[in-house]
Protein backbone atom coordinates (compact mmCIF):
# COMPACT_ATOMS: atom_id res chain seq x y z
CA UNK A 1 0.00 0.00 0.00
CA UNK A 2 1.28 3.48 -0.87
CA UNK A 3 1.90 5.21 2.46
CA UNK A 4 0.90 8.66 1.23
CA UNK A 5 -2.53 9.94 2.18
CA UNK A 6 -5.22 8.95 -0.31
CA UNK A 7 -7.05 12.24 0.12
CA UNK A 8 -5.77 15.79 0.36
CA UNK A 9 -8.35 18.44 1.20
CA UNK A 10 -7.76 22.09 0.39
CA UNK A 11 -10.13 24.81 1.55
CA UNK A 12 -10.14 27.82 -0.73
CA UNK A 13 -11.48 29.35 -3.93
CA UNK A 14 -10.73 26.85 -6.69
CA UNK A 15 -9.65 29.68 -8.98
CA UNK A 16 -6.90 30.50 -6.49
CA UNK A 17 -5.97 26.91 -5.66
CA UNK A 18 -5.90 25.37 -9.16
CA UNK A 19 -2.82 27.34 -10.31
CA UNK A 20 -0.89 25.81 -7.38
CA UNK A 21 -1.51 22.26 -8.63
CA UNK A 22 1.61 21.20 -10.57
CA UNK A 23 0.96 21.25 -14.33
CA UNK A 24 0.38 17.81 -15.83
CA UNK A 25 0.20 16.12 -12.43
CA UNK A 26 -3.47 15.02 -12.53
CA UNK A 27 -4.76 11.94 -14.38
CA UNK A 28 -8.50 12.36 -13.86
CA UNK A 29 -10.75 15.29 -13.01
CA UNK A 30 -14.35 14.94 -11.90
CA UNK A 31 -16.43 17.99 -11.00
CA UNK A 32 -20.06 18.60 -10.16
CA UNK A 33 -20.24 22.40 -10.54
CA UNK A 34 -23.16 24.60 -9.52
CA UNK A 35 -25.90 24.15 -12.09
CA UNK A 36 -27.16 27.75 -12.31
CA UNK A 37 -30.58 26.77 -10.94
CA UNK A 38 -31.03 29.37 -8.25
CA UNK A 39 -30.55 26.88 -5.41
CA UNK A 40 -28.51 28.74 -2.80
CA UNK A 41 -28.04 25.88 -0.32
CA UNK A 42 -24.48 25.09 -1.23
CA UNK A 43 -23.47 27.80 -3.66
CA UNK A 44 -24.62 31.19 -4.77
CA UNK A 45 -25.41 29.49 -8.04
CA UNK A 46 -27.64 31.89 -9.90
CA UNK A 47 -25.15 33.57 -12.15
CA UNK A 48 -27.44 35.95 -13.98
CA UNK A 49 -27.86 33.92 -17.16
CA UNK A 50 -25.91 31.56 -19.34
CA UNK A 51 -23.19 34.06 -20.28
CA UNK A 52 -22.34 34.85 -16.66
CA UNK A 53 -22.33 31.15 -15.71
CA UNK A 54 -20.05 30.35 -18.64
CA UNK A 55 -17.78 33.23 -17.66
CA UNK A 56 -17.53 31.74 -14.17
CA UNK A 57 -16.66 28.28 -15.52
CA UNK A 58 -14.22 29.19 -18.31
CA UNK A 59 -11.18 30.23 -16.25
CA UNK A 60 -11.67 27.27 -13.92
CA UNK A 61 -11.74 24.82 -16.81
CA UNK A 62 -8.73 26.50 -18.39
CA UNK A 63 -6.79 26.11 -15.14
CA UNK A 64 -8.02 22.54 -14.80
CA UNK A 65 -6.78 21.68 -18.28
CA UNK A 66 -3.28 22.76 -17.30
CA UNK A 67 -3.28 20.34 -14.36
CA UNK A 68 -4.11 17.36 -16.59
CA UNK A 69 -1.45 14.98 -17.79
CA UNK A 70 -1.37 14.39 -21.56
CA UNK A 71 -2.95 11.00 -20.87
CA UNK A 72 -5.65 12.46 -18.60
CA UNK A 73 -9.39 13.05 -18.88
CA UNK A 74 -12.07 15.23 -17.31
CA UNK A 75 -15.71 14.40 -16.49
CA UNK A 76 -18.20 17.18 -15.66
CA UNK A 77 -21.72 16.62 -14.31
CA UNK A 78 -24.39 19.01 -15.56
CA UNK A 79 -28.15 19.23 -16.12
CA UNK A 80 -30.33 20.55 -18.94
CA UNK A 81 -29.95 24.19 -17.89
CA UNK A 82 -26.34 24.48 -19.02
CA UNK A 83 -25.41 21.30 -20.89
CA UNK A 84 -25.49 22.94 -24.32
CA UNK A 85 -23.38 25.88 -23.19
CA UNK A 86 -20.97 23.66 -21.28
CA UNK A 87 -20.46 21.45 -24.33
CA UNK A 88 -19.52 24.45 -26.44
CA UNK A 89 -17.28 25.79 -23.69
CA UNK A 90 -15.46 22.49 -23.29
CA UNK A 91 -15.13 22.15 -27.07
CA UNK A 92 -13.36 25.51 -26.96
CA UNK A 93 -11.16 24.85 -23.91
CA UNK A 94 -10.23 21.20 -24.57
CA UNK A 95 -10.75 21.01 -28.34
CA UNK A 96 -13.56 19.33 -30.26
CA UNK A 97 -11.22 16.50 -31.25
CA UNK A 98 -10.79 15.60 -27.58
CA UNK A 99 -14.49 15.04 -26.90
CA UNK A 100 -15.03 11.51 -25.57
CA UNK A 101 -18.71 11.19 -24.67
CA UNK A 102 -21.90 12.86 -23.51
CA UNK A 103 -23.29 10.37 -21.01
CA UNK A 104 -26.88 10.33 -19.74
CA UNK A 105 -27.02 9.47 -16.02
CA UNK A 106 -30.35 8.24 -14.63
CA UNK A 107 -29.97 9.77 -11.15
CA UNK A 108 -33.70 10.12 -10.45
CA UNK A 109 -35.51 7.00 -11.78
CA UNK A 110 -38.93 8.21 -10.62
CA UNK A 111 -38.50 11.58 -12.29
CA UNK A 112 -39.09 14.99 -10.71
CA UNK A 113 -42.80 15.26 -10.05
CA UNK A 114 -42.88 18.91 -8.98
CA UNK A 115 -43.68 21.65 -11.49
CA UNK A 116 -44.98 21.32 -15.02
CA UNK A 117 -43.66 19.57 -18.09
CA UNK A 118 -41.80 16.29 -18.17
CA UNK A 119 -40.62 14.32 -15.14
CA UNK A 120 -36.88 14.75 -15.62
CA UNK A 121 -35.02 11.65 -14.51
CA UNK A 122 -31.50 12.27 -15.77
CA UNK A 123 -28.45 14.50 -15.82
CA UNK A 124 -25.37 14.42 -18.04
CA UNK A 125 -21.66 13.74 -17.86
CA UNK A 126 -19.45 15.45 -20.42
CA UNK A 127 -16.14 13.65 -20.88
CA UNK A 128 -13.11 15.15 -22.62
CA UNK A 129 -9.48 14.07 -22.93
CA UNK A 130 -6.50 16.35 -22.61
CA UNK A 131 -5.30 14.61 -25.79
CA UNK A 132 -7.58 11.89 -27.18
CA UNK A 133 -4.66 10.29 -29.05
CA UNK A 134 -2.76 9.66 -25.82
CA UNK A 135 -5.56 9.29 -23.28
CA UNK A 136 -5.35 6.39 -20.83
CA UNK A 137 -9.13 6.15 -20.51
CA UNK A 138 -10.59 2.66 -21.03
CA UNK A 139 -14.32 3.07 -21.68
CA UNK A 140 -15.16 -0.42 -20.47
CA UNK A 141 -16.03 -2.17 -17.22
CA UNK A 142 -16.20 -5.61 -15.65
CA UNK A 143 -19.46 -4.70 -13.92
CA UNK A 144 -21.80 -5.22 -16.86
CA UNK A 145 -20.34 -8.49 -18.18
CA UNK A 146 -23.16 -11.06 -18.05
CA UNK A 147 -22.14 -14.76 -18.03
CA UNK A 148 -25.48 -15.55 -19.71
CA UNK A 149 -24.10 -13.84 -22.83
CA UNK A 150 -21.62 -16.75 -23.14
CA UNK A 151 -23.91 -19.78 -23.64
CA UNK A 152 -21.38 -22.32 -24.96
CA UNK A 153 -19.17 -24.50 -22.76
CA UNK A 154 -15.84 -25.99 -23.83
CA UNK A 155 -14.75 -29.48 -22.67
CA UNK A 156 -12.46 -27.84 -20.09
CA UNK A 157 -15.45 -25.97 -18.59
CA UNK A 158 -14.66 -22.54 -20.01
CA UNK A 159 -17.65 -20.57 -21.33
CA UNK A 160 -17.67 -18.81 -24.69
CA UNK A 161 -19.85 -17.43 -27.43
CA UNK A 162 -19.57 -17.48 -31.21
CA UNK A 163 -18.87 -14.20 -32.98
CA UNK A 164 -18.69 -13.90 -36.78
CA UNK A 165 -15.11 -13.63 -37.93
CA UNK A 166 -16.28 -11.38 -40.74
CA UNK A 167 -16.55 -7.68 -39.98
CA UNK A 168 -20.28 -6.87 -39.77
CA UNK A 169 -19.70 -3.13 -40.23
CA UNK A 170 -20.22 -2.29 -43.89
CA UNK A 171 -17.80 0.62 -43.61
CA UNK A 172 -15.15 -2.09 -43.71
CA UNK A 173 -15.27 -3.83 -47.07
CA UNK A 174 -12.94 -4.96 -49.85
CA UNK A 175 -12.51 -1.33 -50.96
CA UNK A 176 -11.72 0.23 -47.57
CA UNK A 177 -9.87 -2.76 -46.04
CA UNK A 178 -8.64 -4.75 -49.03
CA UNK A 179 -5.88 -6.64 -47.10
CA UNK A 180 -8.58 -8.31 -44.99
CA UNK A 181 -10.47 -9.69 -47.99
CA UNK A 182 -9.04 -13.14 -48.65
CA UNK A 183 -10.22 -16.76 -48.54
CA UNK A 184 -9.74 -19.09 -45.59
CA UNK A 185 -10.34 -22.83 -45.49
CA UNK A 186 -12.75 -24.49 -43.12
CA UNK A 187 -14.18 -27.91 -42.36
CA UNK A 188 -17.81 -27.53 -41.20
CA UNK A 189 -17.79 -31.12 -39.89
CA UNK A 190 -14.71 -30.97 -37.66
CA UNK A 191 -14.61 -27.19 -37.30
CA UNK A 192 -10.96 -26.69 -38.32
CA UNK A 193 -9.98 -23.32 -39.86
CA UNK A 194 -6.71 -22.46 -41.64
CA UNK A 195 -5.33 -19.95 -44.11
CA UNK A 196 -3.94 -22.71 -46.35
CA UNK A 197 -5.90 -25.53 -48.05
CA UNK A 198 -6.17 -28.84 -46.18
CA UNK A 199 -7.99 -32.12 -46.79
CA UNK A 200 -11.70 -31.69 -46.05
CA UNK A 201 -11.42 -27.89 -45.99
CA UNK A 202 -13.69 -25.70 -48.09
CA UNK A 203 -12.77 -22.29 -49.41
CA UNK A 204 -14.65 -19.62 -47.45
CA UNK A 205 -14.84 -15.95 -48.40
CA UNK A 206 -16.21 -13.26 -46.06
CA UNK A 207 -19.67 -12.07 -47.16
CA UNK A 208 -22.45 -9.99 -45.64
CA UNK A 209 -25.90 -11.43 -45.06
CA UNK A 210 -26.98 -10.10 -48.44
CA UNK A 211 -24.10 -12.07 -50.05
CA UNK A 212 -22.08 -8.93 -50.89
CA UNK A 213 -18.31 -9.19 -50.35
CA UNK A 214 -17.08 -8.39 -46.84
CA UNK A 215 -13.75 -8.58 -44.98
CA UNK A 216 -12.46 -10.53 -41.99
CA UNK A 217 -11.76 -8.97 -38.61
CA UNK A 218 -8.51 -10.92 -38.27
CA UNK A 219 -5.43 -10.86 -40.50
CA UNK A 220 -3.83 -13.99 -41.94
CA UNK A 221 -1.02 -13.99 -39.31
CA UNK A 222 -3.54 -13.73 -36.47
CA UNK A 223 -5.61 -16.61 -37.87
CA UNK A 224 -2.45 -18.71 -38.09
CA UNK A 225 -1.54 -17.73 -34.52
CA UNK A 226 -4.92 -18.55 -32.96
CA UNK A 227 -6.55 -21.36 -34.97
CA UNK A 228 -8.02 -22.96 -31.82
CA UNK A 229 -10.09 -19.83 -31.22
CA UNK A 230 -11.85 -20.26 -34.57
CA UNK A 231 -14.46 -22.73 -35.75
CA UNK A 232 -16.08 -23.44 -39.11
CA UNK A 233 -19.85 -24.03 -39.08
CA UNK A 234 -22.73 -24.43 -41.50
CA UNK A 235 -25.38 -21.77 -40.95
CA UNK A 236 -28.70 -20.92 -42.55
CA UNK A 237 -28.78 -17.43 -44.06
CA UNK A 238 -31.37 -15.51 -46.03
CA UNK A 239 -30.09 -17.19 -49.21
CA UNK A 240 -30.01 -20.70 -47.76
CA UNK A 241 -27.26 -22.69 -46.08
CA UNK A 242 -23.65 -21.55 -46.29
CA UNK A 243 -20.36 -22.25 -44.57
CA UNK A 244 -18.96 -19.47 -42.35
CA UNK A 245 -16.20 -18.94 -39.81
CA UNK A 246 -16.70 -17.86 -36.19
CA UNK A 247 -14.49 -16.77 -33.34
CA UNK A 248 -14.78 -18.47 -29.96
CA UNK A 249 -15.05 -15.44 -27.68
CA UNK A 250 -14.13 -16.56 -24.17
CA UNK A 251 -15.49 -15.47 -20.80
CA UNK A 252 -12.57 -15.01 -18.39
CA UNK A 253 -11.70 -13.29 -15.14
CA UNK A 254 -11.31 -9.57 -15.71
CA UNK A 255 -13.42 -9.67 -18.88
CA UNK A 256 -14.56 -6.13 -19.72
CA UNK A 257 -17.44 -4.73 -21.73
CA UNK A 258 -17.70 -1.35 -23.42
CA UNK A 259 -19.67 1.17 -21.38
CA UNK A 260 -22.92 2.44 -22.82
CA UNK A 261 -23.59 6.17 -22.81
CA UNK A 262 -26.69 5.69 -20.64
CA UNK A 263 -25.87 4.88 -17.01
CA UNK A 264 -28.82 3.56 -15.02
CA UNK A 265 -29.48 4.22 -11.34
CA UNK A 266 -29.35 0.50 -10.56
CA UNK A 267 -25.80 0.47 -11.93
CA UNK A 268 -24.29 3.64 -10.43
CA UNK A 269 -26.73 4.74 -7.72
CA UNK A 270 -29.21 7.58 -7.54
CA UNK A 271 -29.64 10.85 -5.67
CA UNK A 272 -31.68 8.92 -3.08
CA UNK A 273 -28.94 6.35 -2.50
CA UNK A 274 -26.36 9.15 -2.38
CA UNK A 275 -28.31 10.95 0.36
CA UNK A 276 -28.63 7.67 2.27
CA UNK A 277 -24.91 6.84 2.15
CA UNK A 278 -23.99 10.37 3.27
CA UNK A 279 -26.61 10.28 6.03
CA UNK A 280 -25.22 7.00 7.32
CA UNK A 281 -21.80 8.44 8.08
CA UNK A 282 -22.39 12.16 8.84
CA UNK A 283 -26.12 12.85 8.65
CA UNK A 284 -28.49 14.48 6.18
CA UNK A 285 -26.39 17.59 5.61
CA UNK A 286 -26.30 18.03 1.82
CA UNK A 287 -29.28 18.19 -0.49
CA UNK A 288 -28.07 16.67 -3.76
CA UNK A 289 -24.85 14.69 -3.39
CA UNK A 290 -23.69 12.36 -6.12
CA UNK A 291 -23.59 8.61 -5.43
CA UNK A 292 -20.17 7.10 -4.89
CA UNK A 293 -21.13 4.43 -7.45
CA UNK A 294 -21.13 7.08 -10.18
CA UNK A 295 -17.64 8.26 -9.31
CA UNK A 296 -16.36 4.71 -8.92
CA UNK A 297 -17.52 3.88 -12.44
CA UNK A 298 -15.56 6.89 -13.70
CA UNK A 299 -12.54 5.83 -11.63
CA UNK A 300 -12.75 2.40 -13.23
CA UNK A 301 -12.00 3.87 -16.65
CA UNK A 302 -8.54 5.04 -15.54
CA UNK A 303 -5.45 3.30 -14.04
CA UNK A 304 -5.71 2.35 -10.37
CA UNK A 305 -2.81 4.63 -9.42
CA UNK A 306 -4.45 7.75 -10.88
CA UNK A 307 -4.22 11.15 -9.23
CA UNK A 308 -7.78 12.50 -9.11
CA UNK A 309 -8.88 16.13 -8.77
CA UNK A 310 -12.28 17.49 -7.73
CA UNK A 311 -12.30 21.28 -7.48
CA UNK A 312 -16.02 21.56 -6.69
CA UNK A 313 -15.79 18.96 -3.93
CA UNK A 314 -19.16 19.70 -2.30
CA UNK A 315 -20.02 16.91 0.12
CA UNK A 316 -16.77 15.04 -0.65
CA UNK A 317 -18.21 12.23 -2.78
CA UNK A 318 -15.11 11.98 -4.98
CA UNK A 319 -12.72 11.59 -2.07
CA UNK A 320 -15.07 9.02 -0.52
CA UNK A 321 -15.26 7.07 -3.80
CA UNK A 322 -11.47 7.08 -4.21
CA UNK A 323 -11.05 5.59 -0.73
CA UNK A 324 -13.65 2.90 -1.42
CA UNK A 325 -12.12 2.03 -4.79
CA UNK A 326 -8.66 1.68 -3.26
CA UNK A 327 -9.98 -0.65 -0.57
CA UNK A 328 -11.80 -2.75 -3.17
CA UNK A 329 -9.02 -3.26 -5.69
CA UNK A 330 -5.85 -2.43 -3.78
CA UNK A 331 -5.30 0.69 -5.87
CA UNK A 332 -3.15 3.66 -4.87
CA UNK A 333 -5.30 6.45 -6.26
CA UNK A 334 -4.93 9.85 -4.66
CA UNK A 335 -7.58 12.55 -4.60
CA UNK A 336 -7.20 16.30 -4.26
CA UNK A 337 -10.49 17.83 -3.09
CA UNK A 338 -10.97 21.60 -3.24
CA UNK A 339 -13.93 23.44 -1.70
CA UNK A 340 -14.54 27.07 -0.81
CA UNK A 341 -15.79 28.22 2.57
CA UNK A 342 -19.20 29.24 1.21
CA UNK A 343 -21.64 29.63 4.15
CA UNK A 344 -24.34 27.00 4.44
CA UNK A 345 -27.91 28.26 4.35
CA UNK A 346 -29.26 29.58 7.66
CA UNK A 347 -31.54 26.98 9.21
CA UNK A 348 -30.29 24.17 6.96
CA UNK A 349 -29.50 20.73 8.33
CA UNK A 350 -25.81 21.47 7.83
CA UNK A 351 -25.89 24.67 9.88
CA UNK A 352 -27.95 22.98 12.59
CA UNK A 353 -25.29 20.26 12.70
CA UNK A 354 -22.64 22.90 13.35
CA UNK A 355 -21.27 22.95 9.80
CA UNK A 356 -20.99 26.63 8.97
CA UNK A 357 -19.55 26.28 5.45
CA UNK A 358 -19.62 23.86 2.54
CA UNK A 359 -15.92 23.21 3.22
CA UNK A 360 -16.91 22.04 6.69
CA UNK A 361 -19.24 19.50 5.06
CA UNK A 362 -16.46 18.23 2.80
CA UNK A 363 -14.05 17.96 5.70
CA UNK A 364 -16.61 16.20 7.92
CA UNK A 365 -17.30 13.52 5.31
CA UNK A 366 -13.67 12.85 4.50
CA UNK A 367 -12.84 12.56 8.20
CA UNK A 368 -15.75 10.15 8.70
CA UNK A 369 -14.52 8.02 5.78
CA UNK A 370 -11.03 8.12 7.27
CA UNK A 371 -12.34 6.76 10.58
CA UNK A 372 -14.43 4.06 8.89
CA UNK A 373 -11.49 2.79 6.86
CA UNK A 374 -8.93 2.79 9.62
CA UNK A 375 -7.36 6.25 9.62
CA UNK A 376 -4.36 7.80 7.93
CA UNK A 377 -6.07 8.37 4.61
CA UNK A 378 -6.85 12.09 4.83
CA UNK A 379 -4.50 15.04 4.94
CA UNK A 380 -6.23 18.35 5.68
CA UNK A 381 -4.30 21.46 4.66
CA UNK A 382 -4.73 25.10 3.76
CA UNK A 383 -2.56 25.01 0.66
CA UNK A 384 -1.27 22.49 -1.81
CA UNK A 385 1.56 20.31 -0.50
CA UNK A 386 4.81 20.70 -2.42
Amino acid sequence: MDQRAWNVFVEGDNLDVLPTVPPGSVDLIYVDPPYNTGNDFAYADRYGGHAAWTAMMRPRLECARETLAETGAIFVSIDDNEVAHLRLLMDDVFGEANFLAQIVVNLNPKGRQLGGGFATSHEYLLAFARDARLCDLDASTTDTVNPADFPETAPDGRRFRHLPLRNTNKKFNPVTARTLHFPVYGDPQGGRVATAPFEGGQEVWPVFGDAKPAVWRWSRPLIDERPDDLVCRTIRGRHGERVDVFQRDWLHDGRRKKLNTIWLAQEVGSTDTAVAELKEIVGHIFESPKPTGLIRRILGTMPCDATVLDFFAGSGTTGHAVALANVEDGGTRQCISIEIGQPTRPGSNAELAGLATVADITRARLRAVDVLLGGGLIEACDKMPT
